[in-house]
C-alpha cells in the first residue's frame, strides 16, 4: 500500500490535527485491498465460467459441486507450476518372456512391470538391447544383445530410476528336444522354480524344462545336475533313523526328467490294461496314484514305456528341491522347514483320512514336483544298503541285495517317514495299497 511506502507522509498524517485524516486513509486503503482481491477472484471465476459455458457440462467445476467457485480456483492453484511429462514413479520388472535365448542375441523379449512408459534404455548383463519399444506403462519390448552362456540380469531405465530383474534372461544353446516327448515349456517358470540359480542350471542343460511323454501322457520336469548333501535331516519332533547316516556329498552329473506327479491309476491302466489298486472305483480314482504294484511289476511297465525308476540319490535331490531341511519348501516356508506342522500343506499322511488322494492336490516343492512327501511311498531303482561316508558321484546303490528302496512316506504313516531323508525298503515282490511310484527318464 502507498501509505506504507512513504514513512514521511505517514508521520505527517499522525500529527494531532491530521489524525482524523490518517484514520480515514487507513480505512480506505483496507477497503481498496479487499475490493482488489474480490475483483481478482471474480475475474478468475468469470473466466472459468466462460470456459464452462463453452465446454458443457461445466468442466471447470473441479470439485463437482455444480458451481464454479473459489474452491475450484484453489484446486488449480495447488497445481501451479510446470507440468511433469510421463511417469516419475520408480519402475519395476515382474517378468521377461521368453526367458531363454541363444548366445548370438537377437531374441525379442517382452518385459512386463510397472511405470515403464518413459523407458530410455534396456540392458541385458550390462549390454545395451536394441529396438526398444514402449508398448504401454506395463510393457516394453527389446531385442537382446549377444552374451555368453548363463543367467543375465535385465535392467530397464526410466526418469524414475532403474529396475533390475536378477537372472531375468538366460543365454544358452538349445538342444533339439528328445523325440519321445512333446515340449510344453522350454524354460522354467519362475513362479514354479523360484530360485534363479536353479532356473539357470536347468536352462544351461539345453533341454526343455517341462515335457509330456508321448507314450504315456505323463508330464515330466527336468532336474539339473548338481551337488547336494544326502542323508539325515532331523526335525523338531525327533531324530533321524540310523539308516539315514552318515550324511555325505553326492554329485549328480547328468540332468534327468522326473514325473511331476506319482503315476496315476489311469496312466497305469492305459498302458497295462488292468488296475491293481485297492482304492479304485471311486469318482476320482483315475487321478489317484496307482498302488499295490511290486517293484517287479513296475519294471514291466518301464520296459513297455521306455521309462525307468529314479535312483535313490536322484529321488532325494528332486524331493529336497534345493533345500537342506527335513521338510522341503512349503508355501509358508520357501526355504524348507524342520517343523512337522509344515507338512500339512504338502503331504497326505496322518491328515489323509485313511486313503490316498488325487495327485497334485497339495502344494508342490521348489522344483515343481507334487506329493514327494506322503500319499504313497515310492519305489526307487536301488537295492537297499547302508550309506558310505565318502563323496559319491551318480550313485546307484549296492550291486545286489534282498530289498529295494522306498521313499517319501504315505497316507498311512507318521510325519517321521515323510521327511526328505527318510528311507524305507521292501522285497521286490512286495505290494501294498500304500506303495506306488513315479517315473524318470534320461534325456
Amino acid at each position: 500500500m502507498w501509505i506504507n511506502l512513504f514513512p514521511e507522509i505517514r508521520a505527517m498524517l499522525k500529527q494531532p490535527n491530521l489524525s482524523h485524516l490518517y484514520n480515514r486513509v487507513r480505512t480506505l486503503s483496507a477497503s481498496l485491498a479487499a475490493r482488489l482481491r474480490g475483483l481478482a477472484i471474480t475475474a478468475a471465476a468469470g473466466l472459468l465460467c466462460t470456459l464452462a459455458v463453452a465446454n458443457p457440462p461445466c468442466p471447470s467445476d473441479l470439485d463437482g459441486d455444480g458451481m464454479v467457485t473459489g474452491a475450484d480456483i484453489s484446486l488449480v492453484l495447488l497445481d501451479f507450476g510446470a507440468c511433469s511429462v510421463g511417469s516419475v514413479d520408480p519402475p519395476s520388472i515382474s517378468a521377461v518372456s521368453p526367458a531363454f535365448g541363444p548366445t548370438a542375441g537377437g531374441t525379442t523379449i517382452t518385459i512386463t512391470g510397472t511405470a515403464l512408459t518413459d523407458t530410455s534404455s534396456v540392458t541385458v548383463r550390462g549390454n545395451t538391447a536394441t529396438s526398444v519399444v514402449v508398448v504401454n506403462d506395463t510393457t516394453v519390448t527389446a531385442v537382446t544383445p549377444p552374451g555368453s552362456v548363463g543367467a543375465a540380469n535385465v535392467q530397464v531405465t526410466t526418469p524414475g530410476g532403474t529396475a533390475t530383474l536378477n537372472g531375468g534372461f538366460t543365454y544358452g544353446i538349445a538342444s533339439p528336444p528328445p523325440s519321445w516327448c512333446t515340449v510344453l515349456e522350454q524354460t522354467p517358470n519362475a513362479t514354479v522354480v523360484p530360485d534363479a540359480t536353479v532356473r539357470a542350471n536347468i536352462v544351461a542343460t539345453g533341454f526343455p524344462w517341462r515335457v509330456l511323454d508321448k507314450g504315456t501322457g505323463i508330464e515330466m520336469l527336468l532336474v539339473p545336475p548338481d551337488t547336494f548333501t544326502m542323508g539325515c535331516s532331523p526335525y523338531d519332533a525327533g531324530t533321524c533313523s540310523n539308516n539315514e547316516d552318515p550324511t555325505h556329498q553326492v554329485t549328480l552329473t547328468k540332468a534327468f526328467y522326473l514325473g511331476k506327479t506319482e503315476v496315476t491309476q489311469k496312466q497305469w491302466q492305459d498302458k497295462m490294461g488292468y488296475n491293481p489298486s485297492y482304492f479304485q472305483n471311486i469318482s476320482d480314482s483315475p487321478s489317484r496314484p496307482v498302488e499295490q504294484v511290486s517293484w517287479n511289476e513296475i519294471h514291466d511297465f518301464c520296459d513297455y514305456t521306455g521309462l525307468r525308476l529314479p535312483s535313490e540319490a536322484e529321488w532325494e535331490y528332486a524331493c529336497r528341491g534345493d533345500t537342506t531341511t527335513a521338510i522341503h519348501s512349503t508355501p509358508e516356508r520357501p526355504n524348507g522347514s524342520n517343523k512337522i506342522e509344515q507338512l500339512d500343506s504338502i503331504a497326505w499322511y496322518g491328515n489323509a483320512f485313511g486313503h490316498t488322494h488325487a495327485v497334485a492336490g497339495l502344494a508342490p516343492n521348489a522344483f515343481g514336483f507334487y506329493d514327494m512327501s506322503g500319499n504313497v511311498s515310492e519305489w526307487c531303482n536301488d537295492w537297499y544298503g547302508d550309506y558310505s561316508a565318502g563323496h559319491a558321484t551318480d550313485p546307484t546303490g549296492p550291486s545286489s541285495g534282498s530289498d529295494h528302496v522306498q521313499r517319501g512316506g504315505g497316507y498311512y504313516g507318521s510325519a517321521h517317514i515323510c521327511r526328505s531323508s527318510a528311507r524305507g525298503h521292501e522285497p521286490i515282490i512286495y505290494s501294498w495299497h500304500g506303495v506306488g511310484f513315479r517315473v524318470a527318464r534320461t534325456p
